[in-house]
């Protein structure tokens, strides 16, 4: 690709939307620790950015149609990789979803979200028919069942969860008899309580304390309950960059990641979240804007299945910090700290990047 063409075709306004959104996520985290043990959180949160961004630049550079090729591989390694961890990972946060790879602690079951979306991509991209039949459904069910049940075993409920939107709209957007999205809908509603029934005790209890956490505000309720005070608390203009009493004196729990909007909306109140939501829309947006222009139909389920990820992410992420969805580990995307989170972002918009850069060859 010639260098010119490259710096025409590249899109400097979505690897700009990523950096202000990044920029505002490590702000957030020095203000959270500055104060504590964890200073200087925010320059390992820079430093994985820097690497998100190499690595964006390098999947843009690689032909989409490669990566399409080697989907099986990909998914295998993926499975792999999640094999591994059941037997040798290290455990955080109640998780074993963690490896240890040359001193770095990675989580292995982001990047198989990147395995899944080209899988998928793949498999929808070579569909021919206007409906998908009961034999498609099978195989995107067996496809994206079998990496979501090795991290349930983790057990990581929040991020296998986050592996099923790329499905979702890859079957929205091929097209869905009536009939067997009727059966979908009843077999969900019959293993409703065999999936109750597999949930650990803590997962119950934060459903029951998400229905009603004022009866627990000093236990199950505690983060939820502490994550709408900072937010009410911001008011329009927040209380000011490093003066969010929520935030400084530690009573909204891991504000540095899964609760860092959080501390956003107290420090810079309505006016920062509105901006921060912008951000967010005008990304997802553009993902939208270059699926409708991908090559082909295989670059376009590509860049769906990213969007409907990082769409997902956001939604569940800040409805669970206002308290209308239960307290889940799922990070806001470029935002909350984490190694492995921010390069699975900055990886699939290398991803989107390579279908954009292509759009005009078949």
């Amino acid at each position: 690709m010639k260098e010119r063409s490259w710096i025409r075709d590249f899109d400097w306004w979505l690897l700009g939307l990523a950096l202000a959104i990044a920029a505002l996520g490590i702000l957030e985290i020095y203000s959270a620790t500055h104060n504590g043990n964890l200073a200087g959180l925010h320059w390992k949160q820079l430093s994985w950015v820097g690497v998100g961004v190499l690595c964006l630049l390098a999947l843009a550079f690689v032909n989409y149609h490669s990566i399409l090729d080697q989907a099986p591989v990909l998914y295998l390694l993926g499975l792999a990789s999640l094999v591994a961890v059941l037997f040798f990972g290290h455990t955080r946060f109640g998780s074993k979803s963690w490896l240890v790879i040359g001193g770095v602690n990675l989580q292995v079951s982001e990047f198989m979200k990147l395995a899944i979306i080209v899988a998928l991509a793949r498999f929808f991209g070579e569909v021919r028919t206007d409906r998908l039949l009961l034999p498609d459904l099978v195989r995107v069910a067996v496809l994206t069942g079998v990496p979501v049940g090795l991290v349930l075993l983790q057990p990581d409920f929040g991020t296998a969860m986050m592996m099923i939107p790329a499905a979702l709209m890859g079957v929205y957007l091929t097209g869905l008899q009536w009939k067997h999205a009727l059966a979908l809908v009843l077999l969900a509603v019959v293993l409703l309580p065999v999936g109750w029934s597999l949930l650990k005790p803590y997962q119950k209890e934060r459903i029951f304390t998400f229905l009603r956490p004022d009866e627990h505000p000093q236990s199950a309720g505690y983060q939820t309950l502490q994550s709408k005070i900072a937010v009410g608390s911001g008011g329009f203009w927040g209380k000011g960059f490093g003066k969010g009493s929520q935030n400084q004196l530690g009573f909204v729990p891991v504000r540095w990641s899964d609760f860092i909007f959080a501390a956003l909306a107290e420090e810079m109140g309505f006016s920062g979240v509105l901006l921060t939501l912008l951000l967010y829309m005008a990304l997802l947006l553009r993902l939208v804007q270059h699926a409708q222009r991908a090559g082909d139909r295989a670059g376009m389920f590509i860049v769906m299945g990213v969007t409907a990820i990082l769409g997902f992410h956001i939604l569940i992420n800040v409805a669970m910090v206002i308290g209308y969805m239960p307290v889940t580990g799922i990070p806001l995307p470029l935002m909350s700290y984490g190694g492995s989170a921010t390069l699975f972002v900055f990886m699939a918009l290398g991803l989107v990047m390579s279908v954009r850069m292509r759009r005009f060859v078949n």
